[in-house]
């Protein structure tokens, strides 16, 4: 959206980068910043410069992390772990988290000046188990994604297995089921015998049964019902 739409996309994990790295995956390294640091590297600020910055999970970066951080979206330079000089930045940060940040900033988890500096626009993206007209155009996007050059296609059967299911796990969850499926598949339909067993043997984890009227057949190419673009997060904050 805006004059940032046509230019870089960034986007990184902050919960699946160790911490000892996490400040390099962000603002850079100059070479010989620490063993291993063969060559300069710009982090993930540089290269979205001009465009936009998605920090996924960011409620589980650190706290040091964090302060660092925000030092960053408050002066708009960032300086490379081992360098002495900074380089002016103009990012757009939009951050998701599946956490609780106002919960979080209470229990001394989150910043809360990162918080309210990161909350200028808030989204709430429901879980999926609250949206599950979604989950036909989710799984056929997956199944675009990991289905090969002729994707596979789901069964009336195998939807009503996903759709009374309450994905605790999320849109996450739902992919690696398909994954799983498409391994497990017999030809080109896959079935609810083909679903993990906690989803194809009508398993819930929450004791409510979700009734939907599934359609009879979920296709790559011809999804059934209309949705909004799949988002796997339970909030999201932009600055």
């Amino acid at each position: 959206l805006g004059r940032r739409r046509k230019a870089r996309f960034v986007a990184l994990n902050c919960g699946a980068i160790p911490e000892s790295l996490i400040d390099s995956e962000l603002f850079g390294h100059i070479r010989g910043a620490f063993t291993g640091a063969t060559t300069d590297r710009p982090g993930v600020f540089v290269e979205a410069n001009g465009g936009t910055l998605f920090l996924d999970e960011i409620g589980d970066m650190p706290l040091g992390v964090q302060a660092r951080l925000l030092r960053v979206l408050q002066e708009g330079e960032v300086r490379p772990v081992g360098g002495s000089g900074t380089k002016s930045i103009d990012v757009r940060v939009i951050a998701a988290t599946h956490v609780d940040l106002g919960l979080a900033v209470e229990q001394g988890r989150f910043r809360q000046d990162l918080y309210y500096r990161l909350n200028v626009v808030s989204l709430r993206v429901p879980p999926l188990r609250e949206r599950l007209d979604d989950l036909p155009l989710l799984a056929a996007h997956f199944l675009r994604k990991h289905g090969g050059e002729t994707p596979p296609a789901l069964t009336a059967e195998a939807i009503e297995a996903l759709v009374e299911y309450s994905w605790p796990g999320n849109v996450r969850e739902l992919e690696n089921a398909l994954l799983n499926a498409i391994a497990l598949r017999r030809g080109q339909e896959i079935g609810p015998e083909s679903l993990p067993p906690q989803i194809g043997g009508r398993m819930r984890t929450n004791g409510t049964a979700v009734h939907v009227d599934p359609p009879s057949r979920v296709t790559a190419t011809a999804p059934c019902w209309p949705t909004a673009a799949p988002v796997d997060a339970s909030a999201n904050a932009t600055a």
